[in-house]
């Protein structure tokens, strides 16, 4: 029996969205240019290759379902539940869902335990302390997590893209990262030009970023972006553990094949960056989280039932 919990009416962060850095030591990233090509040299490369027979994307979503007070023996502390999933997408001229996951979870002290309510068991996640931006971390890693069981758990495709950090996943086979916002600029002088200068299916040359862990990266311009010179940009990721020729060969594969998934504006207005698939991808596993109102209101129902330890 979990220690007794009361459920805040309507918190502010019902249903909303969280974004964490995940990557905070990124800002003190080293980069080494010289991987493709010396970087004075640098130039927008046309990939001429044919794009991959077959793409599978895999990304996940995640929604705080209501903020809990926990009663302690002499104090009350903060917890979150949140409902969040990950599943994957086949692409061969025909898109179809292979996997989705879903995960309840309640982050908060380790006396609570878990949750159990009509809509499902919220697994409990502690957490050392009860700050709210600790709490949504805890709940980002665990999306995490779940998004890289789903990709590992894919069988063998020509081309893998994840959306977001490979972190992870990089030893998946024909895995890419995809990441559609930008929180630090990696390059600057010659090459850091060149990102602004790309044409649609154009990439940068590919170069190396060592921070807590390594990885490749390249940046991608999508067709259909307007605006600011970094307008339709993307960034993609690749092991390093590859040699840097798998590496340039993974990043022409790429370039080569996610350009024709991007969205239009009229139809998304995340367009370019966020892909057709992916889309289609997030709504269906929004619709397997449930209704918010009926997740919610059994929390209320098991909070009523709790009873301290």
């Amino acid at each position: 029996m979990s220690k007794r919990f009361t459920v805040e009416s309507w918190a502010p962060e019902f249903g909303a969205p969280f974004d964490v850095d995940p990557e905070p030591d990124d800002h003190k990233a080293r980069v080494d240019a010289s991987v493709e090509m010396d970087p004075g040299a640098w130039r927008a490369i046309q990939v001429h290759s044919p794009p991959a027979q077959a793409v599978a994307f895999v990304d996940g979503v995640r929604r705080i379902d209501a903020r809990l007070w926990v009663e302690e023996e002499d104090s009350v502390r903060l917890a979150l539940c949140a409902s969040y999933a990950a599943g994957a997408v086949h692409c061969d001229g025909v898109a179809k869902v292979v996997s989705a996951q879903v995960a309840r979870s309640v982050v908060g002290p380790a006396s609570l335990g878990p949750i159990l309510s009509s809509v499902g068991t919220f697994e409990a996640i502690p957490a050392a302390t009860d700050a709210l931006p600790d709490l949504v971390n805890h709940v980002q890693i665990a999306l995490q997590e779940l998004e890289a069981s789903v990709t590992q758990s894919l069988g063998p495709v020509p081309l893998l893209v994840v959306d977001g950090s490979l972190t992870g996943r990089e030893n998946v086979p024909n895995v890419v990262g995809y990441l559609k916002s930008h929180q630090v600029v990696y390059l600057d002088g010659a090459p850091g030009q060149v990102v602004a200068q790309l044409t649609p299916g154009e990439r940068t040359p590919v170069f190396l970023v060592e921070t807590t862990w390594s990885r490749y990266s390249w940046y991608l311009r999508l067709p259909g972006g307007r605006g600011h010179p970094w307008s339709g940009i993307v960034r993609c990721e690749a092991s390093a553990s590859r040699s840097p020729a798998d590496a340039i060969h993974l990043a022409d594969l790429a370039a080569a094949t996610i350009p024709a998934f991007a969205s239009e504006e009229y139809k998304d207005p995340r367009a370019p960056q966020n892909l057709y698939p992916v889309a289609g991808l997030e709504r269906e596993l929004k619709r397997r989280l449930g209704d918010p109102g009926l997740v919610y209101r059994g929390l209320l129902r098991a909070s009523q039932v709790s009873a301290p330890s």
